[in-house]
Protein backbone atom coordinates (compact mmCIF):
# COMPACT_ATOMS: atom_id res chain seq x y z
CA UNK A 1 0.00 0.00 0.00
CA UNK A 2 1.02 3.29 -0.74
CA UNK A 3 2.19 5.81 2.06
CA UNK A 4 -0.85 8.29 2.52
CA UNK A 5 -0.39 11.58 4.27
CA UNK A 6 -3.14 13.51 6.06
CA UNK A 7 -2.94 17.16 6.76
CA UNK A 8 -5.17 19.22 9.11
CA UNK A 9 -6.81 23.07 8.00
CA UNK A 10 -8.87 25.53 9.43
CA UNK A 11 -12.09 26.51 7.62
CA UNK A 12 -13.76 28.98 9.01
CA UNK A 13 -15.59 27.53 12.06
CA UNK A 14 -14.02 24.12 11.58
CA UNK A 15 -10.93 21.69 11.44
CA UNK A 16 -10.93 19.88 8.11
CA UNK A 17 -8.98 16.94 7.88
CA UNK A 18 -7.77 15.77 4.21
CA UNK A 19 -5.17 12.61 3.07
CA UNK A 20 -3.54 12.45 -0.25
CA UNK A 21 -1.24 9.60 -1.53
CA UNK A 22 1.05 9.56 -5.01
CA UNK A 23 2.46 12.05 -7.03
CA UNK A 24 0.90 13.01 -10.17
CA UNK A 25 -1.33 15.33 -11.29
CA UNK A 26 -4.10 15.70 -8.30
CA UNK A 27 -7.49 14.67 -8.08
CA UNK A 28 -10.22 15.13 -5.46
CA UNK A 29 -12.43 12.31 -4.03
CA UNK A 30 -15.57 13.07 -2.25
CA UNK A 31 -16.92 10.38 -0.17
CA UNK A 32 -20.95 9.86 0.49
CA UNK A 33 -22.93 10.07 3.69
CA UNK A 34 -22.47 9.07 6.61
CA UNK A 35 -19.04 7.14 5.49
CA UNK A 36 -15.83 9.54 5.19
CA UNK A 37 -11.95 8.78 3.11
CA UNK A 38 -11.94 5.31 4.09
CA UNK A 39 -14.46 4.66 1.38
CA UNK A 40 -12.52 5.73 -1.49
CA UNK A 41 -9.17 4.14 -0.62
CA UNK A 42 -9.33 0.82 -2.04
CA UNK A 43 -10.13 3.04 -5.48
CA UNK A 44 -7.32 5.48 -4.44
CA UNK A 45 -4.68 2.78 -4.89
CA UNK A 46 -5.84 2.24 -8.45
CA UNK A 47 -5.68 6.15 -9.44
CA UNK A 48 -2.07 6.55 -6.91
CA UNK A 49 0.45 5.32 -9.12
CA UNK A 50 -0.26 7.66 -12.04
CA UNK A 51 -1.98 10.85 -9.77
CA UNK A 52 -2.22 12.82 -6.55
CA UNK A 53 -5.14 11.37 -4.82
CA UNK A 54 -6.47 13.88 -2.35
CA UNK A 55 -9.17 12.27 0.08
CA UNK A 56 -11.05 14.74 2.54
CA UNK A 57 -12.90 14.05 5.18
CA UNK A 58 -16.33 16.34 4.56
CA UNK A 59 -17.54 18.72 7.33
CA UNK A 60 -18.91 16.36 10.15
CA UNK A 61 -17.66 13.05 8.97
CA UNK A 62 -14.39 11.04 10.11
CA UNK A 63 -12.20 13.33 11.54
CA UNK A 64 -13.36 17.10 10.63
CA UNK A 65 -15.10 19.13 12.65
CA UNK A 66 -18.99 20.22 12.23
CA UNK A 67 -18.93 23.35 13.35
CA UNK A 68 -21.93 25.09 14.29
CA UNK A 69 -25.08 24.81 12.77
CA UNK A 70 -26.71 22.62 9.78
CA UNK A 71 -23.18 21.24 7.57
CA UNK A 72 -24.30 23.68 4.57
CA UNK A 73 -23.69 23.22 0.87
CA UNK A 74 -22.19 26.29 0.59
CA UNK A 75 -19.64 25.21 4.03
CA UNK A 76 -18.56 22.27 2.31
CA UNK A 77 -18.02 23.93 -1.29
CA UNK A 78 -16.27 26.39 1.14
CA UNK A 79 -14.26 23.84 2.72
CA UNK A 80 -13.33 22.47 -0.63
CA UNK A 81 -12.01 25.66 -1.68
CA UNK A 82 -9.76 25.99 1.32
CA UNK A 83 -8.23 22.73 1.29
CA UNK A 84 -7.17 22.83 -2.49
CA UNK A 85 -5.58 25.70 -1.49
CA UNK A 86 -3.34 24.47 1.41
CA UNK A 87 -2.82 21.45 -0.82
CA UNK A 88 -1.47 24.03 -3.61
CA UNK A 89 -4.31 23.18 -6.40
CA UNK A 90 -5.52 25.27 -8.43
CA UNK A 91 -7.65 23.45 -10.77
CA UNK A 92 -8.44 19.80 -10.57
CA UNK A 93 -10.78 17.12 -11.82
CA UNK A 94 -13.22 16.84 -8.76
CA UNK A 95 -15.35 13.32 -8.33
CA UNK A 96 -17.98 13.05 -5.53
CA UNK A 97 -20.24 10.19 -4.58
CA UNK A 98 -24.07 11.20 -3.22
CA UNK A 99 -23.35 14.46 -0.99
CA UNK A 100 -19.87 14.40 -2.35
CA UNK A 101 -22.13 15.13 -5.79
CA UNK A 102 -24.24 17.67 -3.97
CA UNK A 103 -21.36 19.74 -2.54
CA UNK A 104 -19.93 19.57 -6.19
CA UNK A 105 -22.83 21.54 -7.64
CA UNK A 106 -22.03 24.37 -4.97
CA UNK A 107 -18.61 24.13 -5.75
CA UNK A 108 -19.29 24.61 -9.56
CA UNK A 109 -21.68 27.28 -8.81
CA UNK A 110 -18.61 29.26 -6.36
CA UNK A 111 -15.72 28.01 -8.19
CA UNK A 112 -16.13 26.72 -12.03
CA UNK A 113 -12.82 28.06 -12.86
CA UNK A 114 -11.17 25.27 -10.51
CA UNK A 115 -12.94 22.59 -11.63
CA UNK A 116 -11.06 20.72 -14.91
CA UNK A 117 -13.46 17.62 -14.80
CA UNK A 118 -16.18 16.03 -12.56
CA UNK A 119 -17.26 12.64 -11.69
CA UNK A 120 -21.07 12.70 -10.24
CA UNK A 121 -20.94 9.25 -8.76
CA UNK A 122 -24.57 7.91 -7.42
CA UNK A 123 -25.83 11.28 -6.42
CA UNK A 124 -28.78 13.94 -7.81
CA UNK A 125 -29.54 16.99 -9.02
CA UNK A 126 -32.49 17.76 -7.50
CA UNK A 127 -33.22 18.72 -4.59
CA UNK A 128 -35.13 16.86 -1.65
CA UNK A 129 -39.05 17.46 -2.24
CA UNK A 130 -41.23 18.19 0.73
CA UNK A 131 -41.78 14.64 1.94
CA UNK A 132 -37.86 13.84 1.52
CA UNK A 133 -37.00 16.77 3.25
CA UNK A 134 -39.37 16.55 6.35
CA UNK A 135 -37.62 13.16 6.77
CA UNK A 136 -33.96 13.88 7.04
CA UNK A 137 -35.38 16.53 9.99
CA UNK A 138 -36.92 13.37 11.62
CA UNK A 139 -34.10 11.62 11.37
CA UNK A 140 -31.25 14.38 12.06
CA UNK A 141 -34.04 14.39 15.59
CA UNK A 142 -34.54 10.75 15.58
CA UNK A 143 -30.68 10.10 16.00
CA UNK A 144 -30.19 12.59 18.58
CA UNK A 145 -32.60 10.83 20.99
CA UNK A 146 -31.49 7.24 20.02
CA UNK A 147 -27.73 7.72 19.11
CA UNK A 148 -26.69 6.69 15.71
CA UNK A 149 -26.87 2.97 15.90
CA UNK A 150 -30.65 2.25 13.99
CA UNK A 151 -29.99 4.84 11.72
CA UNK A 152 -26.58 3.21 10.40
CA UNK A 153 -28.43 0.01 10.36
CA UNK A 154 -31.42 1.22 8.33
CA UNK A 155 -28.69 3.19 6.06
CA UNK A 156 -26.72 -0.38 5.40
CA UNK A 157 -29.70 -1.14 4.00
CA UNK A 158 -30.45 1.25 1.60
CA UNK A 159 -27.09 1.79 0.67
CA UNK A 160 -25.76 -1.45 0.17
CA UNK A 161 -26.82 -3.62 -3.13
CA UNK A 162 -29.17 -6.97 -2.52
CA UNK A 163 -25.95 -8.34 -3.93
CA UNK A 164 -23.41 -7.05 -1.47
CA UNK A 165 -25.66 -7.85 1.72
CA UNK A 166 -26.00 -11.38 0.83
CA UNK A 167 -22.41 -12.18 -0.60
CA UNK A 168 -19.79 -9.57 1.31
CA UNK A 169 -20.34 -9.66 4.50
CA UNK A 170 -16.69 -7.94 4.93
CA UNK A 171 -18.42 -5.06 2.93
CA UNK A 172 -21.28 -4.43 5.29
CA UNK A 173 -18.71 -4.95 8.35
CA UNK A 174 -16.07 -2.19 6.89
CA UNK A 175 -18.86 0.41 6.52
CA UNK A 176 -20.56 0.22 9.85
CA UNK A 177 -17.18 1.13 10.77
CA UNK A 178 -16.11 3.83 9.08
CA UNK A 179 -19.80 5.13 9.85
CA UNK A 180 -19.87 5.24 13.47
CA UNK A 181 -17.09 7.70 13.52
CA UNK A 182 -20.02 9.77 12.79
CA UNK A 183 -21.65 11.51 16.36
CA UNK A 184 -25.26 12.05 16.61
CA UNK A 185 -25.00 15.42 16.52
CA UNK A 186 -22.44 15.30 13.36
CA UNK A 187 -25.40 12.88 11.98
CA UNK A 188 -27.70 15.31 12.69
CA UNK A 189 -26.27 18.66 11.37
CA UNK A 190 -25.16 16.85 7.97
CA UNK A 191 -28.80 15.72 7.79
CA UNK A 192 -29.44 19.50 8.18
CA UNK A 193 -27.32 20.42 5.88
CA UNK A 194 -28.66 18.28 3.07
CA UNK A 195 -32.58 18.90 3.82
CA UNK A 196 -31.78 22.75 2.82
CA UNK A 197 -30.03 21.99 -0.49
CA UNK A 198 -30.96 24.18 -3.34
CA UNK A 199 -32.06 22.30 -6.57
CA UNK A 200 -29.06 21.82 -9.19
CA UNK A 201 -31.41 20.80 -12.78
CA UNK A 202 -30.01 24.51 -14.16
CA UNK A 203 -26.72 24.33 -12.68
CA UNK A 204 -26.42 21.08 -14.65
CA UNK A 205 -26.67 23.14 -17.92
CA UNK A 206 -23.52 25.48 -17.04
CA UNK A 207 -21.41 22.25 -16.81
CA UNK A 208 -19.30 22.74 -19.75
CA UNK A 209 -16.20 20.64 -18.66
CA UNK A 210 -15.82 16.72 -19.43
CA UNK A 211 -17.94 14.89 -16.93
CA UNK A 212 -18.78 10.81 -15.89
CA UNK A 213 -21.65 9.70 -14.50
CA UNK A 214 -21.51 6.84 -12.74
CA UNK A 215 -24.29 4.80 -11.05
CA UNK A 216 -24.80 1.39 -9.62
CA UNK A 217 -27.49 -0.74 -11.16
CA UNK A 218 -28.89 -1.78 -7.52
CA UNK A 219 -29.07 2.32 -6.98
CA UNK A 220 -32.08 2.42 -5.36
CA UNK A 221 -31.32 6.33 -3.57
CA UNK A 222 -30.62 7.42 -6.92
CA UNK A 223 -30.16 5.12 -9.70
CA UNK A 224 -30.17 4.83 -13.67
CA UNK A 225 -32.76 7.55 -14.02
CA UNK A 226 -31.18 10.17 -11.90
CA UNK A 227 -27.87 9.86 -13.99
CA UNK A 228 -29.82 9.67 -17.16
CA UNK A 229 -30.93 12.97 -16.31
CA UNK A 230 -27.95 14.79 -15.40
CA UNK A 231 -26.72 12.73 -18.57
CA UNK A 232 -29.41 14.64 -21.05
CA UNK A 233 -28.62 18.12 -19.41
CA UNK A 234 -24.82 18.04 -19.27
CA UNK A 235 -23.86 18.46 -22.42
CA UNK A 236 -21.05 15.88 -23.59
CA UNK A 237 -21.45 13.75 -20.42
CA UNK A 238 -20.35 10.21 -20.43
CA UNK A 239 -22.54 7.66 -18.37
CA UNK A 240 -21.61 4.36 -16.64
CA UNK A 241 -23.80 1.68 -15.04
CA UNK A 242 -21.48 -0.73 -12.48
CA UNK A 243 -23.09 -3.88 -12.36
CA UNK A 244 -24.02 -5.95 -8.78
CA UNK A 245 -23.52 -2.46 -6.70
CA UNK A 246 -25.91 0.34 -4.77
CA UNK A 247 -25.50 3.50 -3.81
CA UNK A 248 -21.71 2.83 -2.83
CA UNK A 249 -20.68 1.82 -5.99
CA UNK A 250 -17.47 2.62 -5.62
CA UNK A 251 -16.67 0.97 -2.40
CA UNK A 252 -19.08 -2.58 -3.49
CA UNK A 253 -17.01 -2.80 -6.81
CA UNK A 254 -14.12 -0.67 -6.35
CA UNK A 255 -12.37 -2.85 -9.37
CA UNK A 256 -14.20 -1.38 -11.50
CA UNK A 257 -15.05 2.00 -10.51
CA UNK A 258 -11.54 2.48 -10.42
CA UNK A 259 -10.71 1.16 -13.91
CA UNK A 260 -13.35 3.80 -14.92
CA UNK A 261 -12.53 6.67 -13.49
CA UNK A 262 -8.36 5.52 -14.28
CA UNK A 263 -9.68 5.76 -18.38
CA UNK A 264 -11.22 8.97 -17.60
CA UNK A 265 -8.91 10.79 -15.86
CA UNK A 266 -6.11 8.99 -18.36
CA UNK A 267 -8.44 10.80 -21.35
CA UNK A 268 -8.30 14.19 -20.08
Amino acid sequence: MLPIRSQRIKSDDAEIVYWSLGDGPPVFLLHPFPANHEFWLPVAEVLATKYRVVLPDLRGHGDSDIGQGPATMEKHAADIARLMDDAKVGRAPLVGVSIGGYALFEFWRKHRGRVAALGLCNTKAQADGPEARAARLQAANDVLERGTEPFLESMIQRVMAKHTRETRPDLIDGAMRVMRKMSPEDVAQVQRGMAARPDSIETLKTINVPTLLVTGDEDEMTGVNEAELMRRHISGSQMRVIPKAGHYSPWEQPEAAGKLLRQFLDGL
